[in-house]
C-alpha cells in the first residue's frame, strides 16, 4: 500500500520570502524517520520477538484506558503512554500580521487479516503463484495541517479535529485462494493551539493534542488498545513572520523564559540548517519539530543513507550487511510480513556497490586542531565522521546514525589553557589533525574513492588530557590478579594511599598534562605510550581504578559528583541531567587522549540495572563538580565496582 507521507513537491524558488516554507518542508525527512521509528525492526519478520511488542513512541491512547490505574505522570519522555501531548515554545513575531503553521502527524493502526477461500481467518496462506501472505498489524500515516494568524491565537486560539476515519479494505488473492481484509477503527482526537504574550514581539506558543475517544474495552490489553490510539504523534511548526527560539540553547536574555516552557511527552527542537557562525548568543530558527524522541537542534538525514531501516539508533552499514545475510526462508517471511519490509529487502538486494561503499563513512570536515586544550574540552577540532545512517536520539560523538544527531554546527574556539598547562603539553599537539572522540577516521570510502586521504594522527595526539592517575587494585582472593602494567606506568602497592598531586592553578580546574607520564621535560622524561591503533596502546588503562583530578579532588569509581553539562554543544539528553547527583562508575579514555567519566544518575530507578549491564552516561571532567571537597575515591574492591570487571558479592 503506497503512502505519500514526506513526499511533496520541491520548492524551486530562491525568493527570500520562501525560506520559512523551505525550512518547514525540509523537516519532512526527519519527521518521517520519527514517524516510522521502530515500526518494524531487523530481521523484519513477524516471528521475531522484537516485532511482537511495537509502537513505543508518541502513543496517545484513550484517557479512560491510560488512567484506569491512576493519572499519568507528566514528563518529556515520549516512550510513556499518555492520552495527551503538549508542546510549549517561545516565538518571536515583530509584526502584527504574523501567521503560524503547524502539521500534526501520526500513525493509525490497521490490522491485516488473511482469509482463505471459505472466508475463515488464517495466520498464513500460500497462493498458487508461490507467494506467502501473513496476518499482521500495519499502520496508515495521517496528518492534519493548520494555518492560523497569530492574532487569533492570542484571542483564545483554535481547536481542530486531527482524528481519522475507520473503515475496511478488501484485496483478493490470486486464483481465488482467499483475500486480505484490512480494518482500522475510527480515531477521535483534537489539537488546540494558542499563544500568550510575554513581552513586545515575544510569545509563548502552546500546542496540545488529545485522544478524545472512548476505548472499545477499558480493560483490554495494550495490543488491543492500540487500535484506538494515535501512534508516533509529533508536530511540525513553522509560519510567516515568526522565529522560534531554541529551548536547548536559547539566547541568554530568554533563558529563564525558555525554562518556563512546559512540554509533556514530547520535546521541540529547531529544524533547518544550523547557523553559519556560533556567536554564543543562542539559537533561533524558522521551523521546529516537536517529537516524542528527544533530538538535538537541527536534526537532519545523512545524505549517504539510501532509505529508512526503521531503526534509527543503529548504523545503516551494519543493518544492511545483516539483512543481506538473511536466509531465503527468512526473506520470504519478511516480505510476507509487511510491504515496508519487502521494500527494504528489495533495496538491500539490489544496492549498487558504490552506494554500499558510501555507507562505510564520510568525513564531514577537516580543520586543524587549535590546541591541546580544545581536544581536552571534548569539542570537535579535527575530523567529524559519520557513517550515513538514520538516528532517533542525539549522541555525544558522531556514530554514523541517520537522523538523531544535530547537523554539524560551527563551534566556538576553546579557551587557551594557562601557561603552566600549555608548557606541559607536547609540541606535537599544536597543529595536528585529530579525530573527534569515538569517530572512525578510516571511514572515508566513496564510490569514486577520490576523496583526499586522512593522515593517521601521531601518537602524541593521543596523550593530552586531564591528569590521570592509575591505582593498582588490591589483591582479591576471589579473582585473578590483573596483569602487570608496563614498568614505566606501574606503581608498587603500599599500605597507605599515595599523596594527592599538588592542586592546579585556580584557572585550570582540570589539570592538562599527558596521562600516564610526567611532563615531557628534563632528562627523566618518560617515552610516550603507544598510539591507540598500535599494539599495547591500551595497556595499563583500568577504568575501574584510574582517577582524574578535578580541582583538588581525585575522582574515580565510587566518587559522588554533581552533573553540570556545558551549555553549548551538549546532547539534549544531557541538558535534562543538569544539577542531578551521580556516582562515577569508571574513568575512560577516548582515542584522541581525552577523558570521560562514566556515571549513573543517583535518583534513576534503573541505576542499578544500568550499572549491572554497563550502560552509563558519559561526561567530561569539567562537566562535573565533586560532591566530596577533598580526598580520594574508595579503594578498589567489590563494593564500588560498577563496571563488573570482577565477581560481585
Amino acid at each position: 500500500m503506497p503512502d505519500q507521507v514526506g513526499v511533496r513537491e520541491p520548492l524551486l524558488t530562491d525568493d527570500a520570502d520562501a525560506a520559512p516554507e523551505r525550512a518547514f518542508e525540509q523537516l519532512g525527512a526527519v519527521a518521517d524517520a520519527v514517524l516510522y521509528e521502530g515500526y518494524l525492526l531487523y530481521p523484519y519478520r513477524r516471528s521475531s520477538p522484537k516485532n511482537r511488542v511495537r509502537w513505543q513512541f508518541g502513543v496517545l491512547l484513550p484517557r479512560d484506558w491510560v488512567e484506569r490505574f491512576g493519572p499519568v505522570a507528566p514528563g518529556i519522555s515520549g516512550s510513556a503512554d499518555s492520552w495527551y501531548q503538549q508542546t510549549e515554545c517561545l516565538l518571536r513575531a515583530p509584526e502584527d500580521d504574523a501567521v503560524v503553521r503547524l502539521r500534526v502527524r501520526h500513525l493509525q493502526m490497521q490490522h491485516k487479516q488473511v482469509e482463505d477461500a471459505d472466508g475463515s481467518p488464517v495466520e498464513s496462506l500460500r497462493t498458487a503463484d508461490g507467494a506467502t501472505h501473513l496476518s499482521f498489524d500495519e499502520a496508515v500515516p495521517r496528518e492534519t495541517e493548520l494555518t492560523v494568524p497569530l492574532a487569533e491565537l492570542l484571542d483564545g486560539g483554535r481547536t481542530v479535529d486531527v482524528g481519522a476515519p475507520g473503515g475496511d479494505e478488501y484485496e483478493p488473492l490470486p486464483g481465488d485462494a482467499g483475500r486480505i481484509v484490512r480494518r482500522h477503527r475510527e480515531l477521535r482526537a483534537a489539537t488546540t493551539v494558542a499563544a500568550e504574550p510575554l513581552a513586545p514581539g515575544l510569545f509563548r506558543l502552546r500546542v496540545r493534542t488529545e485522544n478524545t475517544g472512548e476505548p472499545a474495552d477499558a480493560g483490554a490489553c495494550r495490543n488491543e488498545a492500540l487500535r484506538d490510539a494515535l501512534i508516533a504523534t509529533h508536530t511540525v511548526l513553522g509560519g510567516e513572520g515568526v522565529e522560534f527560539v531554541s529551548l536547548i540553547d536559547p539566547p541568554a536574555a530568554l533563558a529563564e523564559r525558555a525554562r518556563g516552557c512546559r512540554n509533556a511527552f514530547t520535546f521541540p527542537v529547531l529544524g533547518g540548517a544550523p547557523p553559519q557562525s556560533a556567536d554564543g548568543e543562542g539559537e533561533t530558527g524558522p521551523a521546529m519539530l516537536s517529537a516524542p524522541i528527544i533530538l538535538s537542534d537541527h536534526p537532519q538525514v545523512a545524505p549517504e543513507s539510501p532509505g529508512d531501516l526503521h531503526d534509527a539508533a543503529e548504523i545503516d552499514e551494519i543493518l544492511t550487511l545483516r539483512t543481506m545475510l538473511l536466509t531465503d526462508a527468512e526473506k520470504v517471511e519478511a516480505r510476507a510480513t509487511d510491504p515496508r519490509a519487502a521494500r527494504i529487502l528489495d533495496r538491500v538486494d539490489s544496492m549498487p556497490r558504490e552506494v554500499f561503499e558510501r555507507l562505510h563513512g564520510a568525513i564531514r570536515s577537516l580543520t586543524p586542531a587549535a590546541s591541546s586544550a580544545s581536544r581536552t574540552s571534548g569539542r570537535s577540532t579535527g575530523t567529524r565522521a559519520s557513517t550515513g545512517t538514520r538516528a532517533s536520539a542525539g549522541t555525544r560523538a558522531s556514530t554514523g546514525t541517520r537522523a538523531s544527531t544535530g547537523a554539524d554546527r560551527p563551534e566556538a574556539p576553546a579557551p587557551e589553557p594557562p601557561a603552566e598547562a600549555r608548557s606541559a603539553a607536547p609540541q606535537a599537539h599544536r597543529a595536528t589533525l585529530t579525530p573527534e572522540p569515538g569517530a572512525a577516521i578510516r571511514a572515508a570510502a566513496t564510490a569514486t574513492r577520490q576523496e583526499p586521504s586522512v593522515p593517521e594522527p601521531p601518537a602524541a595526539a593521543h596523550a593530552a588530557g586531564p591528569e590521570v592517575q592509575h591505582r593498582t587494585p588490591a589483591p582479591d582472593s576471589a579473582t585473578k590478579a590483573p596483569a602487570a602494567a608496563p614498568a614505566a606506568h606501574r606503581e608498587s602497592p603500599t599500605p597507605e594511599p599515595s599523596p594527592a598531586p599538588p592542586a592546579p592553578p585556580a584557572s585550570a580546574p582540570v589539570a592538562l598534562v599527558a596521562p600516564h607520564e610526567p611532563p615531557a621535560s628534563g632528562p627523566t622524561a618518560t617515552p610516550q605510550r603507544p598510539a591507540w591503533w598500535q599494539e599495547g596502546g591500551d595497556e595499563g588503562l583500568s577504568p575501574a581504578t584510574d582517577t582524574v583530578l578535578v580541582g583538588d579532588v581525585l575522582l574515580g569509581a565510587g566518587s559522588p559528583v554533581l552533573l553540570r553539562p556545558r551549555t553549548r554543544g551538549a546532547d539534549a539528553q544531557d541538558m535534562f541531567l543538569d544539577g542531578r547527583s551521580a556516582t562515577v562508575a569508571g574513568v575512560f579514555h577516548d582515542v584522541d587522549g581525552s577523558v570521560r567519566l562514566a556515571v549513573t544518575v543517583d535518583d534513576d530507578p534503573a541505576a542499578e540495572l544500568h550499572g549491572w549491564y554497563g550502560r552509563f552516561h558519559y561526561f567530561r571532567p569539567d562537566e562535573v563538580e565533586p560532591l566530596a571537597t577533598t580526598g580520594t575515591p574508595a579503594a578498589p574492591g567489590r563494593a564500588h565496582d560498577r563496571l563488573r570487571r570482577r565477581p560481585q558479592r
